[in-house]
């Protein structure tokens, strides 16, 4: 792809599909083991450097890993192939320290429970070795500073007469060496030194040293994560979206109606840039979904809707953005539409590409992919799970057609992900001619349940469309031919900023996957 601001070289020809294979797990259940719902991962989200990642959970906990595999060699793997250094291994993470980010609330003007579960968490820049996150629930968002702090220890409690008569004691006047025995609670087993005895009497020779506890810094450290500042009280609907600014001072935070700018130092004020709530709450047609700002431009955000459409503004127009400078939506198919049209059109994400060129959304059965230089439609779109098309009604029914599905981009923009259900998830190549849809399962064997897919001539990316090759059309069978579980989905997914691996959530666990 041709960014905005650089040219990237574009290939040859259609890059080769790639072979996943599996990292590592973290969290991983046994058979049959119950998986609580506090434990169940709702948020997942690589730092720019793709060094460190960060998960929360529906227990308002954040959960830190660090990455391991560079660290060895001293050295980034940039600078490693600079100096020519042979790179076999994948990306290895650890597991670095974890903390509870928000504790569950209630709202006794609204009789409302707000729960604990992080809803988003974006990494902020970096300063002074410390990482500064920010996570949010429903309603509250928390600025973190998580940094290692030297430990502090107490020292050795026997301290040698001449250093007692220094704190202001009473030496004893012999001139032996000899330590005094010291029990736990300051006493000595020899009944002539135990000063807590009922008939205490001074020993010959006077008082030894008194026992004083001294804090030492020693060199070990311990990982401590701080709340700096928390913003609250400002969106009366859900949070479903926190974004940072590219300048770095700034992110933006959006409810359902509301869009609001927060500057990082300022806990007590924002403004709100985008509100599209009517007068009369019986005209409501649309809410927001989703919205993120632009990575370079720091004036430009996007944000989605639940009628399928992605308006860019640029703040520098007004205020309040109630206009928008573009407007993204696919114009609607005649005779096509149907009781759940509106309900599958709804958009639960939004990414922008890295070069800011093009935006990345995912409605509930597609991909699709937008260049911002052209508001008249996708320039590709991509089928997730359209074997469920026919099931639409049962999907109402148990409200799983509700289910947020995120996505995400390859760092070099070849390439975009996205999950769905049976712990199932898809990777779709978006380079002209590239006919790569793979299945991936979020397992040990990622690839068990990967479907070849047919040869297709090549096409231009405008024309591009994924078409998941279409099994039996039993109830309960997907395109694979296996059996579809809907309480087992795949939302969040993650793809490392630089290289090809993925971080997924399955449940409770953390699954990770390089090529």
């Amino acid at each position: 792809m041709n960014g905005g601001d650089e040219v990237m070289t574009a290939p040859a020809g259609p890059t080769p599909p790639l072979e996943w294979k599996f990292s590592q797990v973290f969290g991983e259940r046994t058979a049959g083991e119950e998986v609580q719902e506090v434990d169940i991962i709702s948020a997942i989200e690589f730092d720019k450097t793709g060094d460190h990642l960060a998960t929360g959970d529906r227990g308002g906990r954040v959960v830190l890993f660090e990455r391991t595999d560079t660290k060895d060699h001293g050295a980034s793997r940039r600078d490693l192939e600079r100096m020519d250094y042979p790179i076999n291994r994948h990306p290895e993470f650890r597991y670095m320290t974890e903390f509870q980010s928000h504790e569950p609330e209630f709202d006794y003007l609204k009789s409302l429970e707000i729960e604990e579960k992080i809803n988003k968490i974006r990494w902020c820049q970096t300063a002074n070795g410390a990482l500064f996150l920010l996570s949010t629930n429903d309603k509250t968002i928390k600025f973190w500073k998580v940094q290692e702090k030297k430990l502090k220890k107490i020292s050795e409690m026997n301290l040698d007469p001449p250093k007692a008569v220094g704190n202001g004691s009473m030496a004893c006047s012999s001139n032996s060496n000899i330590p005094i025995p010291c029990l736990a609670n300051g006493g000595s087993p020899d009944k002539s030194y135990n000063y807590l005895d009922n008939d205490f009497s001074f020993p010959p020779g006077g008082l030894p040293s008194l026992r004083l506890p001294v804090v030492v810094t020693s060199q070990e450290t311990n990982l401590v994560a701080r709340c700096r500042r928390v913003y609250a009280h400002a969106h009366d609907y859900h949070i479903n979206s926190i974004s940072n600014n590219s300048d770095g001072e700034t992110f933006i935070s959006a409810d359902d109606l509301r869009i609001n700018l927060w500057n990082l130092e300022i806990s007590n004020q924002s403004f709100n840039i985008v509100d599209v709530k009517p007068a009369n709450m019986e005209d409501l047609t649309e809410v927001i979904t989703s919205a993120e700002f632009h990575p370079t431009h720091c004036n430009t955000l996007a944000y989605s809707s639940s009628k399928g459409s992605i308006r860019l503004i640029d703040l520098r127009q007004s205020a309040l953005c109630d206009s928008h400078a573009k407007l993204f939506e696919e114009p609607e198919a005649p005779g096509s539409r149907s009781f759940f049209t509106e309900i599958i059109a709804s958009i639960s994400d939004i990414k922008f590409a890295k070069d800011g060129r093009y935006i990345l959304s995912r409605d509930y059965m597609t991909l699709k992919l937008w260049d911002i230089n052209m508001d008249s439609g996708p320039v590709a779109m991509f089928q997730v799970h359209e074997y469920l098309r026919p099931k639409l009604c049962d999907l109402y029914e148990n409200d799983s057609i509700f289910d947020k599905f995120e996505c995400c981009l390859s760092g070099d923009g070849l390439r975009v992900a996205t999950g769905s259900y049976s712990n199932l998830f898809r990777v779709f190549g978006c380079s002209p001619g590239s006919t790569e849809a793979t299945t991936l399962e979020a397992s040990k064997n990622p690839m068990r349940r990967q479907v070849q897919t047919p040869s297709r001539p090549s096409r231009s990316l405008s024309s591009i469309t994924r078409v998941v090759r279409r099994g039996a059309e039993t109830s309960g069978v997907d395109a694979n031919g296996n059996a579809f579980d809907f309480t087992t989905k795949l939302l969040h997914l993650a793809w490392h900023p630089t290289e090809n691996s993925i971080a997924c959530a399955a449940a409770n666990s953390l699954y990770m996957y390089y090529a």
